[in-house]
């Protein structure tokens, strides 16, 4: 059976009027079985009980109980085996297994007592109908037990097959809310660190602007004509203060400092005028890529900038990655409304075709969206990713710097 009809076949399971469906044929079969061999008034009333009861087997599971035992009352008040009865039989003794009603051990105990009973009701109507039965202590009067102990062997291999069935859904399910936490707690430790990285970025904006106030600061003193003593010190407090900042800053990012990330700080912090570079080298890399620049360039915070590249960065990395070949357009718009709107879209496979992608885009557990996300919400923007219109991927990001 191929997967896509195993999915069908268990999906028409699991649906709610499937009992209903079920147990209705049974019914209409075990009618019909009725009309066709006439039984007593006890085989009729436990051919049709068990029957009619599996219609509520899934939402009162112990209506089973009661399945089961119509169904032997009904073979032990006749000595015909009604298929329906067979077949109700099953599903009750399945049913029991499956939800676990009782112990499978005590359920198959009492299924083994009641296939007792009515072999012996059945002995007994031989003897009536002056079959040739041996009596219980002559040689080959065990084979007289023979039906009870078939009726057993199929009761406890219903049963033993509804646990089985049950003890794999529960290891199934255990199994799907562990990888869920595991994936859960994976993205969150890379938001984490996105953070850290983060902030280990911004240490250097923040640093040189900081550094620049206190050499500033320093230099007025020394180049201000006229300056009153009040003044000198005042330009020296803000000196001091900036040091003490800069001073305070190193600690902060001794903190956040890994030794991956002890080298990553010499460089200087790329900006939107270095997005040209960034595309020729996704280009020299067999990658196919076109930047497209609309509206009026403007000095943006080196947050925004910053961010902005940054984003543009791991969304090609992601188009390499998972549609290597595909033409990537990146788009870069300085919107007159103050927001600059970033898009990066490719032309490669549906966002579902790609591993790694993380919950926007599957079932991976990629983290690239998620620091893009944290990348985005630094600046207060926001970005969404997933299918493009025209197919493919898209990363759009609005990054309003009107209040930077």
């Amino acid at each position: 059976m191929s997967t896509s009809l195993q999915r069908r076949f268990r999906a028409w399971i699991a649906a709610p009027a499937y009992p209903w469906a079920t147990g209705g044929v049974l019914t209409v079969g075990a009618v019909t079985e009725l009309i066709v061999i006439p039984g007593s008034v006890t085989t009729t009333v436990g051919v049709l009980v068990s029957a009619a009861s599996l219609m509520w087997r899934r939402s009162f599971p112990p209506v089973a109980v009661l399945t089961v035992a119509a169904g032997l009352l009904g073979f032990a008040g006749d000595v015909n085996l009604y298929l329906s009865i067979m077949a109700s039989g099953l599903v009750g003794c399945y049913s029991l297994g499956r939800h676990r009603v009782l112990h499978p051990a005590m359920t198959v105990a009492g299924g083994a007592l009641g296939a007792l009973c009515v072999n012996l009701v059945h002995i007994n109507t031989w003897s009536r109908m002056e079959l040739p039965v041996p009596a219980l202590w002559q040689k080959g009067s065990l084979s007289l037990f023979a039906e009870s102990f078939l009726l057993t062997v199929v009761i406890f291999g219903a049963v033993m097959m509804g646990d089985a069935v049950r003890s794999r859904e529960e290891t199934r399910t255990e199994r799907h809310l562990a990888q869920a936490q595991l994936i859960a707690m994976e993205r969150q430790q890379a938001a984490e660190a996105e953070r850290a990285a983060i902030a280990r970025e911004l240490h250097d904006i923040v640093s040189h602007s900081v550094s620049m106030i206190a050499v500033q600061a320093e230099s007025a003193t020394y180049t201000t004509p006229g300056l009153t003593p009040e003044g000198r010190e005042g330009f020296q407090q803000i000196a001091a203060t900036a040091r003490s900042s800069m001073a305070e800053l190193r600690r902060l990012l001794g903190v956040l400092r890994t030794s991956q990330a002890d080298t990553a700080l010499t460089a200087p912090q790329p900006t939107l005028g270095h997005l040209a570079e960034l595309v020729e080298q996704h280009r020299a890399v067999g990658g196919v890529a076109e930047l497209k620049v609309t509206g009026e360039r403007v000095a943006l915070p080196a947050a925004w900038e910053l961010s902005a590249y940054r984003i543009t960065q791991e969304a090609l990395t992601n188009a390499r990655k998972h549609a290597p070949g595909a033409r990537t357009v990146v788009e870069l718009d300085y919107g007159a409304d103050r927001l600059l709107t970033l898009r990066i879209r490719d032309d490669g496979p549906a966002p579902g075709a790609r591993p790694d992608m993380g919950s926007d885009t599957g079932t991976g557990a990629g983290h690239g969206l998620t620091g893009m996300r944290e990348r985005a919400a630094l600046v207060g923007g926001r970005l969404s990713a997933g299918a493009g219109p025209d197919g493919g991927f898209l990363v759009e990001a609005e990054l309003p710097w009107g209040t930077g």
